[in-house]
């Protein structure tokens, strides 16, 4: 007889294939109609801004729709979430600024209680993505903040940045928190092979594009996750505390919903700051 475990085990590959699929379903259909309506791309930017055909497929059209010509800076779009459609989770600390360099490389470092995890970003790659993370953390936005969220199976992430997850113990909201805004994706790894290897930090999204926020996922083995979620960055210092953390293993407390659980072993920012732009 098939063992409680093993059919866990195969149900979370049933519920992890049919997301994939999905996935790969909106992203072919995403592909369909950025071809029928590209020749209006620029023009859908300049009256939709956060329209999801100008950045929801990565690459050079992602730099066609934010960068302002051969000026060093990129055009973002930051679309606020109306006051009356806010959870208590969410966290309003102002917008960025809608111009931003696209130019340098900044360091990320994650200051937990497990000890430093540093990323590199690059922003000619992520200028309004980076633009956010920096904004935020100069407005101590992540401080005290816990990663709430652990898969072990399938896509192997460590997910953290909802600014609600504090204190002691777990809610039912844990995980529902961000900023009062949200933006487009940006470096969408199309053309990689896995689209999200071990040592990639990426931004979470709802599944919709343009509804990137402030929550972020630290690959800790190669991911089969489709590639519909900004590549933010490269882990460069403290892989070693995600893999400890991972090995701990999680409480499945999502394994119904969307996977994982709570990290069994507790995990949380005291701190991320994002340095100055370097050439």
């Amino acid at each position: 007889m098939t063992s409680t475990r093993e059919r866990q085990r195969a149900a979370a590959r049933a519920r992890l294939e049919k997301e994939m699929a999905e996935r790969a379903a909106l992203a072919r259909k995403r592909r369909q109609t950025q071809a029928i309506v590209g020749a209006s791309l620029a023009l859908l930017l300049v009256v939709a801004g956060t329209v999801w055909l100008a950045t929801s497929l990565g690459g050079d059209d992602d730099k066609t729709g934010t960068e302002t010509a051969a000026s060093g800076l990129a055009q973002c779009a930051f679309t606020e979430i109306p006051a009356d459609q806010r959870i208590k989770e969410i966290k309003d600390v102002g917008l960025p600024a809608n111009q931003q360099s696209n130019t340098g490389v900044q360091t990320m470092t994650i200051d937990t209680n497990l000890g430093p995890i540093t990323a590199k970003v690059d922003r000619s790659l992520v200028p309004c993505t980076a633009a956010s993370f920096t904004h935020l953390a100069e407005k101590n936005f992540f401080d005290n903040s816990k990663c709430h969220r652990l898969v072990t199976e399938g896509i192997k992430v460590l997910q953290c940045g909802d600014p609600s997850a504090t204190g002691k113990g777990w809610r039912d909201t844990d995980g529902t928190g961000g900023p009062s805004y949200r933006m487009a994706e940006e470096n969408l790894p199309t053309d990689k092979r896995p689209p999200y290897p071990e040592g990639v930090i990426a931004m979470a999204n709802s599944g919709q594009p343009g509804s990137t926020g402030s929550q972020f996922f630290i690959v800790y083995g190669d991911s089969p996750l489709d590639p519909n979620y900004t590549v933010l960055g490269t882990i460069t210092g403290g892989m070693n505390i995600v893999q400890d953390v991972a090995k701990a293993g999680d409480d499945k407390a999502f394994a119904q919903q969307a996977g994982g659980g709570h990290p069994k072993k507790e995990i949380v920012i005291k701190k991320l700051t994002m340095s100055a732009p370097q050439s």
